[in-house]
């Protein structure tokens, strides 16, 4: 009895030693967490995936114009959420940001300059078809919608 008792605390032991965390892949330094930002963008794309649910969308900017890249196209980001069953409980699923869903984030942005973030607090979603004055966010339009968060 006692053997056995030692083989299988050994065992733990040596399981617990020989398997890293899961967690290690989702750290959030590749983030500049001493930024934030606040974008309006149009929704193109909610991809829903167990890690992390990200929003992809086109950058309105404060003239209320979409803001092009160097090439002319329409200048994309993307905003990085927790995983899509957190999220979809915050009311933030494909059928709620369909394409062409207008909306403000805050979110830390990349270190690396590239376009995309980590979303902060709520998200204002703006009712459809009906985007924020030039230079304000979607909490600002009547009708506002805030999901992931009750202030934005």
């Amino acid at each position: 009895m006692k053997a056995r008792f030692i083989v299988g605390a050994l065992a733990l032991v040596s399981f617990g030693v020989f398997i890293t965390p899961a967690s290690g892949h989702h750290s959030f330094a590749m983030y500049d967490q001493t930024k934030t930002v606040t974008l309006t963008g149009v929704a193109y794309q909610f991809v829903a995936q167990a890690n992390h649910a990200e929003i992809h969308f086109y950058l309105i900017g404060p003239d209320g114009k979409l803001v092009k890249d160097k090439d002319g196209k329409n200048a994309d980001w993307g905003v990085e959420m927790a995983g899509a069953a957190a999220v979809a409980a915050q009311g933030i699923t494909a059928e709620s940001f369909p394409v062409g869903t207008i909306f403000s984030v805050k979110m830390n942005p990349l270190r690396d300059g590239s376009n995309f973030g980590s979303r902060i607090g709520a998200i204002a979603k703006c009712p459809w078809k009906m985007p924020p004055a030039p230079g304000k966010t979607c909490d600002t339009v009547k009708g506002a919608e805030m999901l992931g968060g009750t202030t934005f």
